[in-house]
């Protein structure tokens, strides 16, 4: 399946920026699962400064603002062939060892929801069989609301609240699969749907390190493992390790964020 992306990420400031910097992970790289046909990434109202790979080997544009500038708008565009490969990523590799994948962080240290959750699948027999029944464990605990979570609410949070988003339900999943000694990491990336090809935000899902397979996606929010219609960007210990777009600016006023997203299947 090839797939035509459109990524535009839009800040409107009540007051001109003085100084900022963004750190944008929106370019998604070539793998079994897919190669990257062509990308492009411009900047209006700022300019890329330079490009690294971070700890998790994402590719990190950093952009600085124009001085004075109160619009800032970031266009993405490409085509990306992707093959199947159900889920399965493959061997670990990067710059981060395994076990740094148990490791908690705020926003999935697991709390007694979590661990209450966890323990319901913990005597479900095999690691992969495990997985997925977590996988609609989280899926059936949360209630997909957009608009009532915030993106700073916890994996406790989301599961004390009973609803959230792709995000809140990959930190619980992860929270999970950390409490039941399973290396997981935070996935963001683009799907493909076929009734819906614009959509206001990317997609997160989650990856757990299975023996023998390696990396293997889980989205908690369709009950699936990912296929053809997904597209990895960047992976993190949480959201905020693999956030499209981070940074922090000077100047005073308020903000407004517009985003847009279109996948279309070629």
């Amino acid at each position: 399946m090839r797939l035509k992306i459109e990524h535009i990420t839009r800040y409107d400031y009540e007051e001109p920026v003085n100084y900022a910097l963004q750190q944008l992970r929106l370019t998604p790289k070539s793998m079994a699962s897919q190669t990257i046909l062509g990308w492009e990434t411009q900047v209006s109202g700022g300019k890329r400064e330079l490009w690294f790979e971070d700890s998790h080997r994402n590719r990190v544009d950093l952009i600085s603002f124009e001085p004075g500038t109160d619009v800032i708008e970031v266009r993405c565009s490409g085509e990306v062939e992707m093959t199947e490969t159900h889920g399965v990523i493959g061997a670990h590799g990067g710059f981060m060892p395994l076990w740094m994948f148990l490791r908690s962080t705020p926003l999935t240290r697991a709390g007694n929801g979590v661990r209450h959750l966890a323990a319901q699948i913990g005597d479900v027999a095999g690691e992969l069989d495990r997985l997925h029944a977590l996988n609609t464990a989280v899926h059936n605990a949360l209630n997909f609301q957009p608009g009532q979570s915030l993106v700073t609410w916890t994996a406790e949070d989301a599961l004390a609240a009973g609803t959230g988003v792709c995000q809140d339900m990959a930190h619980v999943f992860i929270s999970a699969c950390r409490a039941l000694k399973i290396p997981a990491r935070y996935c963001s990336g683009y799907l493909f749907m076929e009734d819906n090809s614009e959509q206001d935000a990317a997609h997160a899902w989650a990856e757990a390190h299975v023996e023998g397979l390696g990396w293997v996606g889980f989205d908690p929010a369709n009950d699936q493992c990912p296929d053809t219609r997904y597209v990895r960007v960047a992976t993190g210990l949480d959201y905020g390790e693999a956030a499209p777009v981070s940074g922090m600016r000077h100047g005073a006023g308020g903000e407004r964020l517009t985003v847009h997203v279109e996948v279309q299947q070629q």
